[in-house]
């Protein structure tokens, strides 16, 4: 089955808690916002790429590097939202892709990846993407967040190959191992995998976004996502080698910075 047609949305919001302003800081020569931009344009699968932001400023500085930005308001919740606000104004496309605007060094293959999926799994309303989870430390760290997945059957029950469906995602340490062994983070499959923060939307699912359930489980966990699996719409994941080096710190900056320049 073809890749259904995709466009590329980035949100962007111009308050940041850790790195205030963080989508025009510019040490590159060119803002934070361009480079993730460019990252996105190299997508095959999509057709296009459009920034959802709040700010003025950010929506000047994506016109001035030859992008589109359409604008949205401040009060957002996320980034869905954000891009739910700007659905009819974006290009017309089966799929929605979500961007987050400090994701500069995401490979384009990973959101080919997510698009894709959804031609592999017409069942599914949404795609994601995943990690194997190898450190002790990340296990336990609340912002890496878990996810718990079980391999993607299709209704006549055959197996997607590279495919696997999403049964939850946490800040917690899960599956809980009621015998722990360090060990089990080799496991082969993996065991425990990370949720990287991309998401292929069919273009139905955000257009009723606003009437899904409320759900508790992801006001609880902050991880919206978990409204998606509690109101029954299948998430497929597919996994990659190593999530990119999101921008959240003055440090994250620093280092991508340094890596820019070749340093």
């Amino acid at each position: 089955m073809p890749s259904p047609s995709a466009v590329i949305v980035i949100p962007a919001r111009l308050s940041s808690t850790r790195l205030p302003r963080k989508m025009l800081l510019a040490e590159t020569g060119r803002p934070l916002i361009a480079h993730t931009f460019e990252a996105a344009r190299r997508s095959k699968a999509a057709v296009d790429v459009v920034v959802a932001t709040d700010s003025d400023e950010i929506a000047d500085a994506v016109e001035a590097f030859g992008g589109t930005a359409v604008m949205t308001s401040p009060e957002a919740p996320s980034g869905t939202a954000r891009i739910v606000e700007a659905l009819d104004r974006l290009p017309a496309a089966d799929v929605i892709v979500n961007v987050q605007g400090d994701e500069p060094e995401l490979a384009a293959s990973a959101i080919d990846a997510a698009i894709d999926l959804l031609a592999r799994c017409p069942e599914a309303g949404v795609a994601t993407l995943v990690t194997p989870m190898r450190r002790e430390e990340d296990l336990h760290d609340p912002s890496a967040v878990k996810a718990v997945l079980t391999p993607w059957r299709h209704p006549a029950g055959s197996v997607e190959t590279g495919c696997w469906r999403a049964i939850y995602f946490s800040r917690a340490p899960v599956p809980a191992a009621r015998d722990w062994v360090p060990s089990m983070l080799q496991a082969e499959p993996p065991l425990y995998w990370q949720h990287v923060g991309l998401y292929a939307y069919r273009r139905h699912v955000l257009e009723s976004w606003n009437a899904l359930p409320e759900s508790r489980l992801a006001t609880h966990e902050s991880l919206e996502q978990l409204r998606v699996i509690e109101a029954g719409i299948p998430i497929a994941a597919a996994a990659i080698d190593h999530a990119a080096r999101g921008i959240d710190t003055p440090k994250d900056y620093a280092s991508f910075v340094a890596r820019c320049r070749g340093v």
